[in-house]
């Protein structure tokens, strides 16, 4: 299903781009401008299985993404200057805001290099569990096991299940089950309970990847300090918020904030929700962010800004840079708007 969602907007992107329909859209649907979505930026790997490829982009693909953007004189902005804007009605000039999530220490090694050739600010929306060391990364954790085992055995919902994972297709099926399954648990000690066994049972060290790809408080602070560097929360856990009581839900967004704002001495005012569709991220999330003080708060739905998203600060979409499409043919399809457009159904604001 996954394969198949990807092949669709692979598609879609190849006819709006091959017609040129976006141009047409893009006085319409280019709204003010965007927020840009990445996880890792870091050369290509080579393995052949790799369910995670939507996370990460080169730095190559991050490059020509900088450089589209300055050829068609769209300012790049701190999510300090959007909420700015946003306060100040101010919507002369297009802008683009890049947001990281999670902390990668790829983001300083190979982003801000990027980052630094255009002068351009990006905000990086840390984990604090990732920065202390103790998250479980459990969607990498996850690859990591299928990629080594040719059968897995699992317990759902009382029953046991055991899945082929001998070949490559076999594989994303697994993955994709798999996946889904530990998303939709409700507790977060649930998933890392079950994470946890996957990983005991084929030898994965899942408490040994968080330190692996992660940047610490050690390495956060100094990094937090670059000029244009950043940095926002992004929970304690990294835990779907709408499966929790609004008591852990606040929790982890203020919990969060004041571990970050303790350990790189400055505000932090932005916010990112983990997962951030509509099966993690609503309403009720909006108002805690808003509540927890946050002057912004990115989701993971697709779209544009427009001028009407400032009454909905907390609810803001993104446009996600997908390892999966890095074909800079689709530059100026992503910023025209028609894409997500098409994806929302016109709609300009999707804040419910």
């Amino acid at each position: 299903m996954k394969q198949l969602r990807s092949n669709v907007i692979r598609a879609g992107l190849e006819v709006f781009y091959l017609t040129g329909a976006h141009r047409l859209l893009g006085p319409i649907f280019a709204g003010a401008g965007s927020v840009f979505m990445l996880h890792h930026v870091r050369p290509a790997r080579e393995a052949a299985f790799q369910p995670n490829s939507h996370l990460e982009i080169t730095p190559n693909f991050l490059r020509a993404v900088l450089a589209h953007l300055r050829s068609r004189g769209i300012d790049i902005i701190t999510m300090d200057e959007l909420h700015r804007r946003f306060t100040e009605r101010d919507f002369s000039r297009r802008f683009a805001c890049f947001s990281f999530d999670d902390g990668y220490r790829d983001n300083r090694d190979f982003a801000l290099p990027v980052m630094r050739e255009f002068d351009a600010p990006f905000t990086v929306h840390v984990a604090s569990d990732f920065a202390e060391g103790t998250g479980i990364l459990w969607w990498t954790a996850l690859e990591m096991v299928v990629a080594k085992a040719s059968q897995i055995e699992v317990e759902v919902a009382g029953a046991a299940m055991r899945l082929d994972a001998s070949t490559l297709s076999a594989k994303r099926a697994a993955f994709a089950r798999l996946h889904d399954w530990l998303r939709a648990l409700p507790g977060r000690g649930d998933l890392a309970r079950e994470i946890g066994a996957l990983c005991a049972r084929h030898g994965v060290d899942h408490a040994a990847i968080c330190r692996d790809l992660c940047m610490s408080w050690d390495e956060l602070k100094p990094f937090a300090a670059e000029p244009l560097v950043g940095i926002g929360a992004h929970t304690v856990t990294h835990c779907n918020l709408a499966l929790q009581t609004d008591e852990i839900a606040a929790e982890e967004m203020t919990t969060s904030r004041a571990r970050i704002e303790e350990a790189i001495q400055r505000p932090v005012l932005h916010f990112a929700y983990p997962y951030g569709d509509r099966l993690a991220a609503g309403k009720r999330e909006f108002a805690l962010a808003k509540k927890a003080g946050f002057k912004t708060a990115v989701t993971t739905r697709p779209g544009m800004i427009f001028p009407e998203s400032a009454e909905y600060p907390t609810a803001l979409p993104r446009v996600s840079l997908n390892g999966n499409f890095q074909d800079e043919r689709i530059l100026p399809v992503l910023t025209s708007g028609a894409a997500t457009a098409m994806w929302n159904g016109f709609r300009r604001v999707d804040a419910a």
